[in-house]
């Protein structure tokens, strides 16, 4: 597959640029009843994401593609198929190749 299905896309779900961190992606995602999320996107083109930290985990998955995360001055590049737990407090960056689609878990609110 090189897109998610399109009832994964549905235009109430998507993600608010507002709440997307970098340009050329388009994102949707679903709150559970515990406040976490789950979320996914396409990255049309290649780009990075600085250094930030989160007051919860994160997991993904990448789909499609290829995404690298920098933690502690370490990159460790995840291809399709491949997973990532970052524990909460953990400062991350990441860069991303062109047509990565990328399927992360949340546990609390990423997107407002």
């Amino acid at each position: 597959m090189n897109d998610f299905p399109p009832f994964m896309k549905n235009p109430l779900n998507q993600v608010d640029k507002t709440s997307q961190y970098s340009k050329d992606i388009e994102g949707y995602y679903y709150t559970a009843n515990d406040g976490s999320q789950m979320a996914y996107w396409t990255c049309y083109s290649a780009g990075d994401a600085a250094e930030h930290t989160h007051e919860y985990d994160e997991y993904f998955i990448v789909a499609q593609g290829e995404y690298t995360t920098i933690i502690n001055g370490q990159e460790t590049a995840y291809k399709k198929g491949e997973e990532c737990f970052i524990p909460k407090g953990t400062p991350h960056a990441g860069r991303r190749s062109a047509m990565t689609r990328t399927i992360h878990c949340f546990g609390g609110q990423r997107i407002t």
